[in-house]
């Protein structure tokens, strides 16, 4: 396969640290050049990084007739319009999660989805954990799932992080709540029905810090999760059926060169001993992403599995979780 042309807006920490040395090492991407607003930051990190242009704005990237696709890690607020305008200059978008802040302002990506590849970054699909515990759900190796759990935390409260910014999109539900949303829709395999969600702001930066959910699946399914941007770090992934429980150790933060261990019981014994460990082949769980992306760039068939249906269906769901907040009660998908 030729490799595809890739390009890069923005030096946001998740591009410098996991997405480019991902895009680097696939024999699938040819990495040629990355934007900032700010060209010297442009080029010192190009230089830093060996990519070979550099840009002072974003606009000149997408004007590069060599480039095929983008990756677009832009704040949250930014990644419709730089998405929009992306695919106007007939580029195909892998953007960082959450994709859009509403399912509305992911519909307006709509006709654009229908000339390029749009997908949203959820780079936990393509590590083989995930994979493994969906196979094994599918199997019925724990019998019928009644239960997926999720808690995933971390400890920040700098008003300068964009994180901790109600403007841009930041927050707990946005940042990292969106992957629980996933793990449910993902390991059930189907959309939930309705949702619930408890939300604790910070009275001081106005962003949720600590958010708790439940969605419904129906049939006696259920997904529960807890999310904080100011709790101790830690992150895990249960998943209970009748006659059996998966768990996943490291889900989110799997690193390129740790095994990562799945846990499977079949309840025997509640010390432990019925629990058997799998252990899944250490990757680079970005570098199968842009992989995968690069593949789906070339295959040129549109629309594909995780295109901007699912985005969609994603952001339905995170938008019931912001209307059960103001209304304090179940609120069904829209």
């Amino acid at each position: 396969m030729k490799p595809v042309v890739w390009g890069v807006l923005s030096t946001a920490r998740i591009a410098l640290q996991h997405v480019i040395p991902a895009l680097q090492a696939s024999p699938l991407v040819e990495l040629r050049a990355l934007a900032s607003r700010s060209l010297p930051a442009a080029e010192q990190a190009a230089g830093s990084l060996g990519i070979a242009q550099a840009y002072g704005s974003y606009e000149e990237l997408l004007a590069d007739p060599a480039i095929e696709a983008i990756y677009n890690p832009l704040p949250n607020h930014l990644h419709v319009p730089l998405t929009l305008q992306a695919a106007a200059a007939g580029k195909h978008v892998l953007c960082e999660k959450p994709l859009a802040l509403s399912a509305t302002e992911a519909e307006l990506l709509r006709a654009a989805s229908a000339r390029v590849h749009i997908e949203e970054a959820f780079m936990v699909r393509h590590h083989p954990q995930w994979q493994r515990a969906r196979d094994l759900v599918r199997a019925g190796r724990i019998g019928a799932v009644r239960a997926v759990q999720v808690f995933f935390s971390y400890f920040n409260e700098d008003p300068g992080n964009i994180r901790n910014q109600p403007g841009t999109g930041g927050g707990a539900l946005y940042d990292i709540g969106c992957y629980a949303v996933l793990a449910g829709r993902y390991l059930f395999g189907q959309e939930p029905r309705r949702a619930v969600a408890l939300v604790d702001r910070d009275p001081r930066l106005g962003t949720d810090r600590l958010t708790s959910a439940m969605l419904d699946f129906g049939a006696g399914q259920q997904a529960t999760f807890t999310v904080s941007t100011q709790s101790v770090r830690f992150q895990r992934v249960q998943v209970v059926g009748e006659r059996g429980r998966i768990e996943l150790f490291i889900p989110f933060n799997a690193t390129r060169a740790v095994s990562m261990r799945l846990a499977v019981d079949d309840g025997g014994l509640l010390d432990g001993s019925s629990i058997t460990i799998e252990t899944l082949p250490a990757c680079d769980q970005y570098q199968l992403q842009v992989a995968a992306f690069s593949r789906r760039v070339r295959d040129g068939a549109l629309p594909t599995p995780d295109g901007l249906d699912d985005a969609i269906a994603q952001a339905r769901v995170m938008d019931a979780l912001w209307r059960s907040e103001q209304t304090g009660r179940w609120e069904a998908l829209a």
